[in-house]
């Protein structure tokens, strides 16, 4: 939504420019990532000049470390921002994918590109085809993600902000 990417963008510029802040987690709530963008908002966020893509890309740019926090779901524009981020904790139960190409849309915030360069042409081409939600130990076996717990994801997520 319109509220969420704003919030997003205004949270990594105040951690951007704040000294005091050493590294960035993003996390969704009630134990699930994201579900992707809302198709019904995309045209109002297009007038209001807010889109997907330049954020994520944001993200990615960020000088200090951003970690994801991955739980239940990471789904289309959810994998996307995951994608932006430098490192990916994901919980034993999550699922991760574009699924957006089985109602004809290809990801539009540059999944296309960043997921091959993260695991390959091969895996990334199966995975941006089908719209097949992976499963987090599979995500770790492709390099999708950089560690799955069985714990809570947020704590596992600082852990890591912490440790790089």
């Amino acid at each position: 939504s319109l509220s969420v990417l704003q919030a997003l963008e205004d949270g990594l510029k105040r951690a951007d420019a704040d000294p005091s802040v050493k590294a960035v987690m993003i996390c969704g709530e009630n134990g699930k990532f994201s579900a992707g963008a809302d198709i019904q908002g995309f045209s109002s966020m297009k007038r209001n000049g807010i889109a997907l893509g330049p954020i994520v890309s944001l993200i990615e740019r960020s000088e200090k470390p951003v970690v994801a926090a991955i739980e239940g779901i990471a789904l289309g524009g959810g994998l996307e921002v995951a994608l932006g981020c430098h490192y990916r904790i994901a919980h034993v139960k999550a699922r991760l994918g574009l699924p957006e190409v089985t109602i004809g849309l290809l990801p539009g915030a540059e999944g296309t590109q960043r997921l091959p360069r993260l695991i390959g042409v091969p895996a990334a081409l199966d995975i941006i085809t089908t719209g097949r939600h992976v499963p987090a130990t599979e995500a770790l076996k492709l390099g999708l993600v950089d560690e799955v717990v069985e714990e809570n994801t947020v704590e596992a997520a600082i852990r890591m902000a912490n440790k790089v």
